[in-house]
């Protein structure tokens, strides 16, 4: 595979955090770099075009029967003060079987806040299968703050699969992620978010999951840890508007001054709608800690240790 061209190392490393891409990926892709296109490809089952004027933005186009690929759409920022707002849009066609990566680093280094917001609209065919992969990541030694509000909005079709990896990394000041999903019969979902925040950062997910469809189901997870003096919110909601079979579950480690609050609301419409939700957050019981030092680690190593392993 050749390198990326065209993109400084800062730029390098922010697509290495949130696509784990050293070169031009595998299949089709579209790299944006400080608010413009850095690369694009098109396969032959999967065509990227960009919005009209007036709209930030490209449509994802995955023809039906696609078997086996993958689109990588990426962002990165490397400019301090630069704010943008993209609508993505993906159409995969009915029996398609494909492996979606986006995500967006932040590097800011200056005084002024950096942001970026992104729409990402799927329409899932019937039968298809969608794995999609979203991570978050900031650096960056600058006054100014890292913003990202990503919103995800789903629509599936009958006996589609879809499962998200929603993931933040580290070092986003503020973020406001929302995920809104209609499903039709037989149609399954499964989101798992995994969350760290630290210093004063914040950090708000909002899930609504609509089983409209008879045997639908749905499965919301997340993992988080808040730490030093940082703030989470996690908002669930499932509507069970059909027989169908909905979970949600937010399970936390809080530490230090943080704050986490878990809202859940699960509503049944339809008397074969199977909802729960659970959630739990708790401190690193001590007796964890003191396991791991007497196996010669320092108390910081320790808890390192357990964090890395929750988030896994």
């Amino acid at each position: 595979m050749a390198e990326i061209k065209n993109m400084d190392s800062i730029q390098m490393r922010l697509l290495e955090e949130v696509a784990d891409l050293h070169q031009v990926p595998a299949g089709a892709y579209n790299i944006r770099a400080n608010g413009q296109m850095a690369g694009r490809v098109n396969s032959a089952n999967i065509e990227i075009i960009s919005k009209e004027e007036g709209e930030q933005g490209i449509d994802i186009h995955i023809k039906a029967g696609t078997k086996r690929e993958s689109v990588h759409i990426p962002v990165v920022l490397s400019q301090s003060g630069l704010t943008e707002m993209v609508y993505n849009d993906f159409y995969i066609g009915d029996d398609a079987d494909v492996v979606i990566v986006a995500g967006c680093g932040i590097h800011n280094g200056g005084d002024k806040d950096s942001k970026h917001d992104g729409i990402h609209r799927f329409f899932v065919g019937k039968n298809a299968k969608v794995k999609y992969v979203e991570k978050h990541y900031g650096s960056g030694d600058g006054k100014g703050q890292r913003i990202m509000n990503p919103g995800t909005e789903v629509t599936m079709k009958e006996n589609s699969y879809m499962e998200m990896e929603m993931v933040q990394i580290k070092g986003v000041d503020s973020t406001r992620r929302t995920t809104k999903a209609d499903l039709a019969a037989g149609a399954k979902l499964i989101i798992r978010e995994r969350l760290l925040t630290h210093g004063n950062q914040f950090a708000e997910s909002s899930f609504v999951v609509n089983l409209n469809g008879e045997d639908s189901s749905a499965n919301v997870i997340s993992r988080s840890v808040a730490k030093e003096d940082s703030t989470q919110i996690f908002n669930a909601e499932i509507n069970g508007n059909a027989k169908c079979a909905g979970h949600s579950e937010c399970d936390a480690i809080i530490m230090d001054n943080a704050k986490i609050s878990a809202i859940p609301k699960i509503t049944a419409n339809n008397t074969d709608a199977a909802l729960i939700h659970e959630a739990a957050i708790g401190k690193i019981a001590g007796e964890q800690i003191i396991k791991l030092m007497t196996l010669g680690l320092t108390e910081e190593e320790a808890e390192a240790q357990i964090v890395n392993g929750f988030l896994k």
